[in-house]
């Protein structure tokens, strides 16, 4: 897979403050929901599948606008989880390319959740989301070109 669209680094950090964890900035959001008691698993926890569903739907968004039509997940890169997600946090997901090749589409994808009494976010965890462009019989097809948007 070639390296089409570059990864874009996340921005340093103010100086002379303490700086609330944040996703990057370079991500763009594209899911924003509320963990519910129907999303938990028998121990009374928010399901990690839950969550990994909504970070493919988060990245499928973004794959499917780059390709101009349907996209399928061919791989997710490890996810480890960094912090738990509580019935009724607020869950942001966050995602941007960080790669294409001919017919497939890498996306970044961080899960963030805020509980609805504070402005205090945590990353929850993050994972990258591999795509492959399909035709209408589900075949691979070639990434269209990108559209540059003309100055003026």
């Amino acid at each position: 897979m070639s390296e089409t669209e570059a990864e874009s680094p996340s921005l340093p950090a103010p100086v002379g403050r303490a700086v609330q964890p944040a996703p990057d900035r370079s991500a763009i959001p594209v899911i924003r929901t509320i963990a519910m008691p129907a999303d938990t698993n028998p121990a009374g926890d928010i399901f990690g599948g839950w969550l990994m569903s909504q970070m493919d739907l988060g990245a499928s968004t973004i794959a499917t606008r780059r390709a101009r039509g349907r996209t399928v997940t061919a791989a997710v890169e490890a996810m480890s989880f960094i912090s738990p997600v509580k019935v009724g946090d607020e869950v942001t997901i966050y995602g941007r390319i960080v790669s294409t090749g001919r017919t497939s589409i890498r996306v970044f994808v961080e899960a963030w959740r805020r509980s609805r009494e504070s402005d205090d976010v945590s990353q929850v965890t993050h994972a990258t989301f591999t795509f492959v462009a399909i035709d209408a019989e589900r075949k691979p097809r070639a990434l269209p070109p990108l559209e540059v948007e003309a100055d003026g």
